[in-house]
């Protein structure tokens, strides 16, 4: 009985045995990103607006600018527990990236209720990726800078991050695009130790462990599967967005971006507003009778002694001659007649002195237009003659058109803190009565494929130094030798009869500046090329009232 028993414990407990597994296992990980290098990850910073005259009380917000990857919702909590439950609005600049991270963005910015803005943040001083930097407020929480509109973009994935804001706000210059989602299915090989041990004939395990992880792999699918389509239906239904998004989204390959349309945006309900990013941000939301919420007073900033920070780097030195405050000013203008809404005319307002500024000024305007040609409407006493020359050059490759004119602007004129654009331009009206372009701004002028000067403007002309440059742009210009001799004749200034100016190529003809501005050429056919429709839904609150 003993002997038995003993042999049958031998038997029982004897026989463990190990056993290796290797097993290959396919994960998923999925996000919009089709390029493998989608630029610098997101970071986030408070900034506060840097417009001349704001402070003591300046608007702030949220940059949001990079990449989304895995780790950013947590960034982000870090910077909702900086504010301390101050509620900022979101500008954001993103290619877009990891889609569970932006929807859990989009969760915590509508928990938080904070709106969102497509836009650019334009530091005055560093970035907050920037180690060491010093140009922030004594608390080292904030930054100083401004807003661009223009070539700011939410793609991808960054859409479902904007989803989660209260108001949503992209205007006319910003660039909203989705596609499709991108699947990645990583393959790993794993190995495992089993311990086990023989029960009757049974095997019974012991215990399981992985000893060893090795990459075997991945490879990509853009078929959305049905669980992922059903979270994605399920957020934008919880942010009150149209499901036509997940389908513009589903209909666009993953190497292209469907950019959506400011009209189809509000009809999407993707966006409450096609406002310009200024919305959230302007100096006038901080008026002492109505203050936003993302205002904030520093009584230690004085008006007229802002930080070293909020100072605009130094510009290069001008003649003493010239006074700043008459630097030629460019803007955008819209046609302020409402008998061109919705439909109306716009064009580049530029008036004051010719500086060695005024080429880069002029630059960085027409580079927040994009491909839109916009005429120029000149008033000008003249000024530097390299600077007219480096300016006009800028116009002739644009192809532009060119009118000595002046505007006049409707509802407040944009050297005023508190004067916005609306959607890029500012409401006026042109006249060439009391118009004048002096000396260089002929040069000007004179770069315009289509040059209009009207009976009631004045062009005038007196020796100019630099001979040999004048002369070779005139000839660059297309215009007429005799023009060069005209001006190098007695050492006086002298107004160009109209027959003579077009006699001399310097015009293309005697019409006003209404030909490139008026209420009603957006009527013609073929219509103007500066004519522009404002969405219905601005045009309708424009439109003047029905009597």
């Amino acid at each position: 009985m003993v002997p038995g028993r003993l042999f049958h414990r031998r038997a029982l407990w004897s026989l463990r045995l190990i056993c290796l597994l290797a097993l290959l296992v396919t994960g998923r990980a999925f996000a919009t990103d089709t390029a493998p290098d989608l630029g610098p990850t997101m970071r986030f910073g408070i900034v506060r607006g840097n417009a001349q005259g704001c402070e003591p009380i300046c608007p702030e917000w949220i940059s949001a600018e990079g990449s989304i990857e895995a780790g950013t919702p947590a960034l982000f909590k870090r910077m909702l527990k900086m504010l301390g439950g101050r509620k900022l609005p979101i500008v954001v600049n993103s290619p877009g990236g990891n889609v569970e991270a932006a929807l859990m963005l989009g969760r915590l910015i509508r928990k938080n209720k904070l709106d969102i803005a497509i836009g650019k943040t334009a530091f005055s001083g560093c970035q907050p990726d920037a180690n060491g930097c010093q140009d922030r407020d004594k608390n080292g929480t904030r930054y100083f800078g401004s807003v661009l509109a223009y070539g700011a973009m939410c793609n991808s994935a960054c859409p479902l991050m904007f989803a989660g804001g209260v108001r949503r706000v992209a205007g006319e210059w910003t660039y909203l695009g989705v596609h499709q989602i991108t699947t990645t299915y990583i393959r790993t090989k794993l190995q495992y130790r089993t311990t086990y041990r023989i029960v009757g004939g049974k095997k019974k395990v012991l215990n399981t462990r992985i000893v060893s992880r090795k990459n075997a792999g991945s490879y990509k699918t853009y078929e959305m599967s049905k669980a992922v389509e059903k979270k994605l239906a399920a957020y934008l239904n919880e942010m009150g967005i149209e499901q036509s998004v997940l389908e513009t989204m589903k209909s666009t390959p993953a190497s292209e971006i469907h950019q959506i349309a400011l009209d189809d945006m509000l009809t999407m309900k993707l966006v409450t507003s096609v406002d310009a990013v200024d919305l959230l941000t302007a100096a006038s939301l901080c008026r002492p009778d109505r203050l936003a919420a993302n205002c904030l007073e520093i009584p230690g900033n004085k008006p007229d002694s802002l930080t070293t920070a909020a100072k605009p780097a130094p510009l290069p030195a001008e003649p003493e001659s010239v006074q700043r405050n008459e630097d030629m000013r460019f803007v955008v203008v819209r046609g302020g007649n409402p008998l061109c809404n919705p439909d109306c005319p716009e064009w580049i307002s530029a008036e004051g002195v010719i500086t060695p500024r005024t080429p880069r000024r002029l630059r960085q305007l027409l580079a927040t237009l994009g491909d839109r040609l916009l005429p120029v409407v000149i008033s000008s006493k003249g000024g530097d003659l390299l600077g007219a020359v480096a300016a006009g050059r800028l116009i002739h490759q644009r192809k532009l058109d060119v009118a000595v004119g002046r505007t006049d602007f409707v509802d407040c004129d944009p050297e005023e803190w508190s004067c916005l654009a609306k959607e890029g331009a500012y409401a006026g009206l042109s006249i060439d009565a009391g118009a004048e372009c002096g000396s260089a701004c002929a040069l000007m002028l004179a770069s315009g494929v289509r040059r209009l000067v009207g009976p009631r403007a004045r062009l005038s002309l007196y020796p100019m130094g630099q001979k040999r440059v004048v002369k070779a742009y005139l000839e660059e210009m297309g215009i007429d030798p005799a023009l060069f001799t005209a001006i190098e004749g007695p050492s006086v200034e002298r107004q160009l009869e109209p027959d003579t100016m077009l006699r001399l190529g310097l015009t293309t003809s005697p019409q006003s500046v209404d030909a490139l501005t008026g209420a009603t050429i957006c009527d013609g056919v073929p219509k103007p090329r500066n004519c522009r429709m404002r969405p219905s839904a601005n045009a309708e609150a424009d439109a003047p009232a029905k009597l």
